[in-house]
C-alpha cells in the first residue's frame, strides 16, 4: 500500500516534458508533426501537440500579419517573442505542471536561428542577443529534434507547396542552418539531429523512435 501511495505521489509531482521539432522552412517537419499526431504508438502517452507561432491568438496573428509584410526586423522578432511568453503561460507551462508531454512544432531556437540571421547587420552578435533575451523566463525543452537539410532541396520543396515567405530564401536558410547546428553542437545532450532529405516515411520512423526512446527512459528513472 505504501509503495503504491508513493508511486501515485511520484507520479503527481513529476514535471511533463517538453519536446521540440525544429528546422528550416522546407525541411518537412510539420509534415512530420501531422503524422505524429495519427501515430498510435504516439498517442499512448497523450501529448500536448502545439506550434510556433501560435494560431488563433492575438499574438500568433500578429505574427502571421508580420511575416507576410514588410515589418521591421526588430519589431518582427519581439512579436515572436511575445507570442512566446503568451503560449508558455497559456499552455507550456501548465500542460508541464499538470506532467503532460507537449511537442511544439518551432520553438524558441527558431527565434535564435532565425532572427540570428535577419538582425546580423543590425546588432553586433544577434545570436548571443536574441538567446539573452530569453533567460530566466522560457522554458528549456528537455528534447530537441533537429530536421537538417541542405536549403537547396528546401527551397525546391517550398516552391512546389505554393506557400514561400521572405524566409525562405537559400542565402537565408544557409545562414539559419548553420545556427542550428551550431546550437545542436553546443547542446549535444538536448539536441538529435535527423537527416531530413530522406523519405518522409524514413524521417517519421527515426522521430517516433528517438521520442519514445527519450519518454521510456524517462519513465524508467
Amino acid at each position: 500500500m505504501k509503495t503504491c501511495k508513493k508511486k501515485i505521489e511520484k507520479a503527481v509531482l513529476m514535471r511533463g516534458k517538453l519536446i521540440t521539432l525544429e528546422g528550416i522552412d522546407g525541411s518537412g517537419k510539420s509534415t512530420v508533426v501531422k503524422k505524429l499526431q495519427e501515430n498510435h504508438d504516439i498517442r499512448v502517452f497523450e501529448p500536448v501537440f502545439t506550434r510556433e507561432p501560435t494560431r488563433g491568438t492575438l499574438t500568433g496573428n500578429a505574427v502571421q500579419k508580420a511575416i507576410q509584410s514588410d515589418t521591421d526586423q526588430f519589431a518582427e522578432l519581439f512579436l515572436f517573442t511575445a507570442d512566446h511568453a503568451e503560449h508558455l503561460a497559456k499552455l507550456v507551462k501548465p500542460a508541464l505542471e499538470n506532467g503532460k508531454t507537449v511537442i511544439s512544432d518551432r520553438y524558441s531556437d527558431s527565434r535564435y536561428a532565425y532572427q540570428g540571421i535577419t538582425l546580423k547587420n543590425r546588432i553586433e552578435n544577434p545570436l548571443e542577443w536574441v538567446k539573452s533575451l530569453h533567460r530566466g523566463w522560457t522554458v528549456i525543452p528537455d528534447l530537441t529534434i533537429l530536421f537538417d537539410i541542405e536549403p537547396e532541396i528546401a527551397v525546391e520543396r517550398c516552391g512546389k507547396r505554393g506557400e514561400q515567405t521572405k524566409f525562405e530564401t537559400i542565402e537565408l536558410l544557409r545562414g539559419v542552418r548553420n545556427i542550428f547546428l551550431r546550437l545542436a553542437a553546443e547542446e549535444p545532450d538536448r539536441f538529435i539531429v535527423v537527416d531530413a532529405s530522406c523519405s518522409p516515411e524514413d524521417v517519421e520512423k527515426t522521430v517516433v523512435q528517438k521520442i519514445l526512446e527519450f519518454v521510456q527512459r524517462d519513465e524508467n528513472k
